[in-house]
């Protein structure tokens, strides 16, 4: 019955062209080797006891939007994908609600605005660990999770529900090159070199940064996801290579495109 029920969990999500889904026991959590040093007010059976298991979901950004960034372009499409996450993992749940097993889907974004994170940069609950909990991918320097068809260019939304589901297979081995480009290129130095969980974002550097962008209508900055090279979307929109960024003789006409789309719609 189980399988029957991650089956049409499955087909529920194509239906809704939802290109990553990551099914994992709540269990989980409570493993120090695969969860280390988060609080367990911070596991999603603590947020909701009733929870058995979480179904994640991920929505890529593309790529073309983000290499704009800092732009109204990249914030709108940022916004929409959110949008999208909060209606789709509410969709969800209700699927299963109405299949008899108790669910709730948990918003994007934790936090009233952005000028929260400065004093206190966490939600209540983490998309990204449960995504990588469900087998969707390994964390990068950049404290971001990586994934093979999207890199760190993915944004993540959660359904807890009471449904006994089978977790899938986390993923072996890691993402990240240790290509330093999300370190070298951060406009304001909030990464260290270390690999997570060593290295953390200076979490209160990035969200002052975000939010002087948001004065403007451009933020967020995502300069640390747009220069990652892993990802297969790279090759989709023909970005292999990621010095496009840094040497504009080698890229004229696309810095000359993304500067014109910086040109409007701010301040």
């Amino acid at each position: 019955m189980a399988e029957d029920l991650k089956q049409m969990i499955q087909a529920k999500c194509r239906g809704m062209d939802i290109p990553l889904l990551g099914i994992v026991s709540v269990s989980r959590w409570e493993d120090p080797s695969l969860n280390p040093d988060m609080p367990q007010a911070f596991f999603p059976h603590f947020i909701w006891p009733e929870a058995e298991s979480v179904v994640v979901i991920g929505l890529p950004v593309h790529l073309p939007a983000l290499e704009t960034s800092p732009s109204i372009w990249y914030r709108e499409e940022y916004r929409t994908i959110n949008t999208l996450l909060d209606q789709y993992t509410y969709r969800i749940a209700e699927f299963l609600n109405q299949h008899g097993y108790p669910s709730v889907s948990i918003p994007r974004d934790g936090y009233g605005h952005v000028s929260v994170l400065v004093h206190n940069p966490v939600a209540f609950f983490s998309h990204r660990h449960a995504a990588y909990l469900a087998g969707l991918g390994t964390f990068g320097v950049n404290n971001m999770l990586l994934t093979p068809a999207y890199g760190p260019r993915v944004r993540f939304g959660s359904v807890l529900t009471a449904a006994p589901l089978a977790s899938d297979p986390m993923m072996e081995g890691m993402l990240c090159t240790r290509c330093m480009q999300c370190v070298e290129q951060c406009p304001v130095q909030a990464l260290s070199a270390e690999d997570y969980p060593d290295g953390l974002t200076d979490t209160a550097t990035c969200a002052g940064y975000s939010l002087r962008l948001n004065e403007h209508y451009r933020s967020p900055c995502g300069v640390c996801i747009k220069v990652c090279p892993v990802g297969e979307d790279r090759v989709h929109y023909r970005r292999e290579d990621t010095g496009i960024y840094r040497n504009r003789t080698d890229a004229e006409g696309l810095h000359r495109a993304w500067e014109h789309v910086r040109r409007y719609g701010v301040k």
